[in-house]
């Protein structure tokens, strides 16, 4: 049971019923998460609006996002992350393999930029302040500011994600549909 109990999407402020649905439900059951967040409206409002809109009108591939999410959950063991994002992944292409052993340096299944985003997501959760100029060299190689602003985020953001969900114990909700990102 996580720490605070849910708030169900009847309880919510109308305005934020659609953020809700689009969590629960659309982009696959994030319901638990919604539940706890649904306890402060600006921060639902906030964090799920941010993603939604970057999800929707966003300027990097939705694989590209979602290999950043699951290796910033994998470095944090947030097991409900990975728990819904790796299935997505493994629903773009990616083998199940390639996912589960997606920290290793040698996993097969990455191509070039692929490895680039996974390895930019590790440095950023692990060691952000210390990142060596010739990795944005390697990224400007293949993105664009834009890009690289919104990977950045996609990754800060699922870090605070995965605090999120360890702290308050959100139990994850079971083998959700994969949704692309």
């Amino acid at each position: 049971m996580a720490r605070v109990p849910y708030v169900a999407e009847d309880q919510l402020p109308a305005d934020l019923r659609p953020l809700y649905q689009k969590f629960a439900h659309d982009y696959g059951s994030f319901g638990n998460q919604a539940g706890v967040i649904g306890h402060s409206p600006v921060v639902f409002r906030h964090l799920y609006g941010l993603t939604a809109a970057m999800r929707e009108d966003g300027a990097l591939p939705p694989r590209l996002v979602e290999i950043a999410v699951v290796t910033t959950s994998a470095v944090n063991a947030c097991k409900y992350c990975v728990g819904h994002h790796g299935p997505v992944l493994e629903s773009m292409g990616l083998p199940a393999a390639t996912v589960d052993r997606i920290l290793e340096p040698d996993v097969p299944g990455l191509d070039e930029v692929e490895r680039l985003v996974r390895d930019y997501a590790r440095l950023v959760t692990e060691r952000p302040g210390r990142i060596r100029d010739q990795v944005f060299d390697a990224l400007r190689r293949h993105f664009t500011d834009r890009q690289l602003v919104e990977l950045t985020v996609r990754i800060g953001l699922c870090g605070l994600f995965n605090r999120l969900n360890d702290a308050l114990q959100v139990e994850f909700e079971g083998h959700p549909t994969p949704a692309s990102e």
